[in-house]
């Protein structure tokens, strides 16, 4: 069922209607929001995870918003938020407690990825806008389940892959590139993106004070603290990850879909070969890993565990891109004339939609008022994390996979279907 992408062309159809007929969208601001942009009129925001990049998410949202909240497991990390924050920040260790608050209008989600569904869906359900840092999802059942959600709720829902709006618009410049034909009909994108780290065996310690460790492991199984779990390493961890595939693999994956006009369906093949450590108390994600999904039409793309770069080849060129440039014979054609770069600068502001670009944060306040659809909005981001996920699965079980996009599910592979799913632990169940 494709309830999600259906779900996006919906939102857009309407969107433009309601545009064009001069009528604004309805909606129920809990505070005084929007009129202007001075410090009266700012919406209020809480962060809840806010070490390492949910520290960054939101500082970001506090130059926009009034930061009136955040909320951290550990306890350090929340003090150390608040007092980096003008004004009256309050501290939580409990989001629950945080988003019964009738003052807060949005947050932002940096939490580890097992805790990002939950907290988002509570969040919305709250009456809250969500901003959530990538990649969305444990499993490709979780990214249905948000799904169903926003479009229940209404709420603006922006996921981080921010490459869609920063990085001085290479990324949007190569996706124009790709989508215009002058690479070819069938195109092959590579989306490298480095290894995993290695470690372990770790040993069990008891858990520091300033953290609340049986909340932190969610709806996670249960086990005792290490302190190579938590923080940045969670990210190494199948328990509470998808490692390296799902984690930088998202930002090129999500370009790459975008670029190949796939960001609204999944391949129909899956192939590939990881290497895991299977030794009890390690890190236990594929540090490197070789992954090739094919789509309808011949497209392909290649995940693999290289050099950070994004690579689109077809059968009439060739580019390059990531965060340090954009290269290739195409892009300097393009540069060489002012016509053509005059064409390409239109063609960047038609796939952003025609909202102004300056940066993802913003986009997401910008939507916040406007009520439009974010640039990374979460049904296409489903599909570029399910690519992830498809890609692990695959690698796990070490054989080729048929998947159907549209009805979102394995062919004739129980085996592979139970594992879109995860047991969940109590209390910590996904209710959606």
């Amino acid at each position: 069922m494709r309830h999600h992408s259906t779900s996006r062309r919906d939102f857009l159809k309407s969107s433009t209607g309601v545009a064009a007929a001069g009528i604004a969208a309805p909606y129920l601001w809990t505070s005084a929001v929007f009129a202007a942009d001075g410090p009266n009129e700012r919406i209020n925001v809480a962060a809840i995870g806010v070490g390492g990049r949910g520290s960054g998410n939101g500082r970001r949202a506090a130059g926009l918003g009034n930061m009136v909240a955040c909320c951290d497991v550990d306890s350090q990390h929340a003090e150390r938020f608040a007092a980096g924050i003008d004004g009256n920040c309050a501290t939580y260790t409990d989001y629950r407690k945080l988003l019964d608050r009738k003052d807060i209008d949005a947050v932002t989600v940096g939490t580890p990825d097992h805790w990002h569904v939950k907290i988002s869906i509570d969040a919305m359900r709250a009456g809250k806008d969500v901003y959530c840092e990538k990649p969305l999802t444990l499993t490709i059942d979780e990214g249905k389940q948000i799904c169903r959600v926003v479009k229940e709720t209404g709420k603006v829902f922006q996921v981080g892959t921010q490459q869609r709006s920063e990085n001085e618009q290479r990324f949007l410049k190569a996706v124009a590139i790709a989508r215009s034909g002058r690479l070819g009909d069938k195109l092959h994108a590579l989306s490298s993106v480095g290894e995993a780290s290695s470690g372990g065996p770790f040993q069990v310690t008891k858990p520091p004070a300033n953290l609340d460790w049986e909340m932190w492991q969610g709806q996670a199984p249960e086990t005792g603290y290490m302190a190579e779990r938590t923080h940045h390493n969670f990210r190494w961890w199948q328990e509470y990850s998808g490692g390296q595939v799902t984690d930088w693999g998202v930002h090129h994956t999500d370009i790459a879909l975008w670029a190949l006009g796939l960001d609204e369906t999944g391949p129909t093949k899956i192939s590939g070969k990881g290497t895991f450590n299977k030794q009890k108390d390690c890190y236990n994600v594929a540090k490197s890993f070789d992954c090739l999904m094919d789509f309808e039409g011949g497209h392909q793309i290649q995940l693999t565990s290289g050099g950070n770069e994004l690579v689109i080849t077809g059968d009439k060129g060739k580019i390059r891109v990531n965060r340090g440039g954009l290269t290739g014979k195409p892009v300097d054609e393009i540069a060489a004339s002012k016509e053509e770069t005059d064409w390409l600068n239109g063609e960047v502001e038609k796939l952003y939609r025609n909202m102004r670009i300056a940066g993802h944060m913003q986009n997401f306040f910008d939507c916040i008022k406007s009520r439009e659809l974010p640039i990374s909005d979460v049904y296409t981001h489903h599909r570029s994390v399910s690519a992830c996920h498809l890609a692990n699965i695959a690698m796990i079980l070490d054989r080729e996979l048929t998947w159907d996009p549209q009805k979102e599910d394995f062919v004739g592979d129980a085996e592979a279907t139970s594992m879109l799913s995860r047991e969940q632990r109590k209390p910590y169940t996904i209710d959606a």
